[in-house]
């Protein structure tokens, strides 16, 4: 980041300039923020706690409900925080932190994606075989290489962007850092160091998108050969999840990403943006527990647990 921009910080533009619908919008957020994190930290509780869902799958599952409390922690807290200040100001290494972190969980999310289709590949194509490929030490260099791929992208993107200068106005027409905004600030032709960056990532996310797309081909070929109805369902029931989770994931982020924006954004592209920012790390936990028994019963069992560990406190620090 040799070429830093003069500027001290920017204004991030909030979905309303009315102050009262920008507190209800703020209100939403709140909502949905709290929704995501007590999903989430359920699953994490429910998979950490519950001696039926120690298994890979369950493993690569807890690890996607971190990152998406990490991944909607990154934007969500600091709007809120804005909208109910009534501010909009954030200074200049806030928002390459923001620029940072958000671009490292999104990687990071989509590489947890790929390694989860791959579990489910070797789960249900070569069964006889999964608990050989899918041993401890794959799952831990899997979840290694997520965080690693996160982390190289994150740097690369954030480093590309804020090595350029910025003229004009310091108006990014979001309610975050988001790196296709900051770009339209570049002076003249800066940013062409940074479409090398954007490049190269977009090959590593058609490479993920490959790779999940040839799991899941395989996956349903494999499926529809069952014999057995009930076979073909519990297959679908731990499959549809996930590829629900990666069709909401990928679909709403290549379309932000690839659609033109306007100098002048509407609300509707605010919106767009809360579908691949908010509404992932939302659903996921619903996504998963609505469809699998077996994590349904695991947090019934977590929540039973924790009420009776309640009663009994209560119990005890009652004066005899």
């Amino acid at each position: 980041m040799a070429n830093f921009t003069t500027v001290s910080g920017f204004l991030l533009m909030g979905f309303s300039a009315k102050p009262e619908l920008e507190v209800l919008w703020a209100s939403l957020f709140l909502v949905l923020y709290l929704v995501a994190l007590t999903g989430n930290t359920l699953i994490i509780a429910a998979t950490s706690m519950d001696d039926s869902l120690y298994s890979p799958m369950y493993f690569f599952l807890k690890h996607l409900s971190f990152l998406d409390i990490c991944y909607i922690s990154v934007t969500v807290p600091r709007s809120i925080c804005n909208s109910f200040r009534h501010t909009s100001s954030i200074s200049l290494w806030e928002c390459i932190l923001q620029c940072l972190a958000f671009v490292l969980c999104a990687s990071a999310e989509l590489a947890m994606l790929t390694v989860m289709s791959y579990d489910r590949y070797v789960a249900i194509c070569l069964p006889l075989r999964y608990e050989i490929i899918m041993n401890v030490n794959t799952c831990i260099h899997g979840i290694l290489a997520v965080w690693i791929s996160g982390v190289v992208s994150g740097v690369m993107h954030t480093s590309a962007t804020f090595s350029i200068h910025f003229c004009g106005a310091n108006v990014i027409h979001q309610f975050f850092c988001e790196v296709p905004q900051l770009l339209k600030l570049a002076c003249s032709d800066e940013y062409v160091s940074e479409l090398g960056v954007t490049a190269f990532l977009s090959l590593v996310v058609l490479l993920c998108f490959l790779s999940i797309g040839f799991s899941y081909t395989r996956i349903f070929s494999t499926v529809l050969r069952i014999p057995s109805a009930e076979g073909r369902a519990k297959a679908f029931a731990t499959c549809l999840p996930h590829l629900a989770v990666v069709t909401l994931f990928l679909s709403t982020g290549a379309f932000e990403f690839l659609k033109p924006h306007s100098d002048s954004p509407t609300a509707l592209d605010f919106l767009l943006t809360l579908f691949y920012t908010v509404l992932p790390p939302t659903l996921n936990p619903m996504i998963y527990s609505l469809r699998n028994k077996a994590m349904k019963a695991a947090l019934q069992r977590v929540v039973k647990r924790r009420k009776a560990t309640s009663f009994a406190e209560s119990r005890l620090s009652l004066p005899h």
